[in-house]
């Protein structure tokens, strides 16, 4: 009998101690134009070890019924090739990929706010959205890109059109062999019909967590713990590990009340702000056993020329959160 408690009380520990080690990753913005190693180094500086690759398909309106996606007037990392030679570059320096194929709506609109007038722009829409995925899919099956995000911020596509998602995800896993995900808005991820279908419950966090101008990291710890509950309720559900697809704070004074904000407005710079809502959200989340990782938003590949002393967006670059991340994600 004790011998039979040993073997069980082993294949426990065993069991515990292989789970995946957590995706310290970075969302690599596409360049204009094709870029080097260079790029990569600062990223290996910041012991990210994961990077989100995102190629991105444009829509004139929220009722254009089709997907422009890789063309010539695109952006050199917004399209496949662009992202095939990212994708090596990045597995050249160690770095793993989740490759997030994206749409981009004319002036900015909400994603989540597509919505087609009829069933035959839907059905034309479909179609296109489709092949835009497929595309890479057959991208990410050639690269060997270890996740696939299907998706992102499409909550009234997704929520009005199950049968495509099911479908969808069905056709990906004929060509792509690696894991899926989607990458749900912060308040729908809830919502999503078909969790049960792929490999990780994405979320885009950007949950408000804080009214304050620069909170402290406790406030902010409490203010994560409706949602964490939330949270931790559908990962029960579904039994799938919960990735951040999206995560960050933008340097500026109320950074945890309106987290998704992505204004051009300058000023109200506020580096302790973005500082401790990063740490409440790593203290919070890190060391949980169904939680996979996640995806900092965003890295751009000029390290030098991004960010700085007077920039109040999300990136973390040349800020003093460089530094916050990089201790985490060491650990």
């Amino acid at each position: 009998m004790r011998t039979i408690f040993l073997l069980l009380l082993c294949f426990g520990f065993c069991t515990c101690s292989g789970q995946k080690p957590k995706i310290n990753g970075v969302s690599f913005v596409g360049s204009p134009d094709e870029i080097t190693s260079k790029a990569v180094d600062p990223i290996i500086k910041v012991n990210a070890d994961w990077a989100a690759v995102m190629p991105f398909g444009f829509v004139k309106s929220l009722t254009t019924p089709s997907v422009v996606f890789n063309i010539e007037k695109q952006w050199w990392g917004e399209r496949r090739d662009g992202a095939k030679r990212t994708i090596e570059l990045l597995n050249d320096q160690g770095i793993k990929v989740m490759l997030k194929p994206q749409i981009w709506v004319w002036r900015g609109e909400f994603t989540g706010n597509i919505n087609m007038q009829s069933e035959e722009d839907w059905k034309a829409f479909e179609k296109s959205y489709e092949s835009f995925i497929m595309l890479y899919a057959e991208l990410a099956e050639e690269m060997k890109v270890p996740i696939l995000c299907i998706g992102t911020e499409l909550h009234t596509f997704v929520q009005k059109r199950p049968g495509f998602w099911n479908r969808l995800i069905t056709k990906t896993r004929t060509v792509y062999q690696g894991e899926l995900t989607y990458a749900e808005n912060w308040d729908q991820f809830d919502k999503a019909p078909f969790w049960d279908q792929v490999d990780y419950i994405g979320i885009d966090a950007y949950f408000p967590i804080s009214k304050s101008q620069t909170p402290n990291v406790e406030e902010l710890k409490q203010g994560w713990q409706k949602h964490k509950n939330n949270i931790t309720a559908l990962q029960s559900r579904f039994n799938k590990p919960v990735l951040f697809t999206e995560y960050g704070y933008r340097s500026v004074h109320y950074t945890g009340k309106e987290p998704w904000d992505s204004s051009r407005s300058n000023g109200n710079v506020d580096f302790i702000a973005q500082n401790n809502a990063l740490t409440a959200l790593y203290e919070e989340f890190w060391q949980e056993p169904w939680f996979a990782g996640g995806f900092l938003w965003k890295w751009y590949h000029n390290h030098e020329e991004s960010g700085g002393k007077d920039n109040n967006r999300f990136t973390i670059q040349n800020k003093p959160a460089e530094d916050v991340v990089r201790s985490f994600y060491k650990k």
